[in-house]
């Protein structure tokens, strides 16, 4: 009995595997392809080719950016939280995170500054005026990407899943996962919200994506992979290129209507303006 009861216990699974990988794969089919999405590149500023990308906002006339480092010899302890002159790309304000800690996503919410950690498993909370830490949590898991939408905090991991935070706790109120018309789309990275979308990095490609923070569908795609090589023609190194140096950044001005993107360690920021 034993015997008969594992053959048909692994043929269940398979069926069921098989089952649920025809019912995925419809379910992509009849989702529709994102729209293209396209943008005019409307100046160009430097960036500090030691920022090793990981979250960028905008606020009061300056970038705020938190960066994290590859781990080599050359950027180890580079972590930090940095209020940047857009114009010469410089630091105004800089706190640094000990050794122990990969700096990631940030985002601004009600006078204070949250930055993600990579694999550390902690949230800091500094007074966005002071960069004084006010606070920390605690959370299962990896540290990507963070932005808010006014009322949540929304973090990912490296999945496909968008995670709504209180801010006050930190505790998840919901969890949304990110697809598009091949099925969940996973590596969602640096993001930022706007007008009840979010726009995101997706790791390890020049893409950024447009999404539906309610149904997690990708509804447009914007292709950066030009940027460097027209504006910035071989100012990357081999050794930035084996770092890490993807594209990574983006932060939205209300006032002045654009993005800034950048990329981990590039020597650009870019503003952009989509159609």
């Amino acid at each position: 009995m034993k015997k008969i009861f594992n053959y048909s216990a692994v043929w269940l699974m398979l069926f069921g595997c098989r089952e649920s990988a025809n019912s995925e794969n419809t379910i992509a089919s009849s989702v529709s392809e994102p729209t293209a999405l396209n943008y005019s590149i409307t100046n160009v500023y430097p960036h500090n080719t030691s920022s090793f990308t990981e979250g960028l906002e905008w606020h009061d006339n300056f970038l705020y950016e938190g960066t994290g480092d590859t781990g080599g010899a050359t950027y180890i302890g580079n972590s930090k939280l940095a209020k940047i002159d857009l114009k010469t790309g410089k630091d105004v304000k800089m706190v640094p995170l000990s050794k122990d800690y990969f700096g990631e996503g940030i985002t601004i919410f009600n006078g204070k500054i949250y930055q993600l950690t990579y694999k550390e498993e902690k949230c800091f909370v500094y007074d966005f005026k002071s960069f004084k830490k006010v606070n920390e949590f605690t959370y299962q898991g990896q540290g990507w990407g963070m932005t808010n939408d006014g009322k949540y905090l929304i973090m990912n991991n490296g999945s496909n899943n968008l995670y709504f935070r209180d801010p006050l706790t930190f505790q998840i109120v919901k969890t949304v996962g990110v697809f598009d018309n091949n099925g969940p789309l996973g590596n969602i990275n640096e993001m930022e919200y706007l007008d009840g979308v979010i726009y995101a990095n997706v790791y390890l490609t020049n893409y950024i994506v447009k999404i539906d923070p309610q149904t997690g569908k990708v509804i447009g795609k914007a292709d950066f992979s030009y940027l460097l090589n027209k504006y910035a023609p071989g100012e990357l190194s081999e050794n930035d290129i084996n770092n890490g140096a993807v594209l990574n950044g983006i932060a939205y001005d209300s006032i002045g209507k654009r993005f800034f993107i950048t990329g981990k360690l590039w020597p650009k920021v870019f503003e952009v303006k989509f159609n």
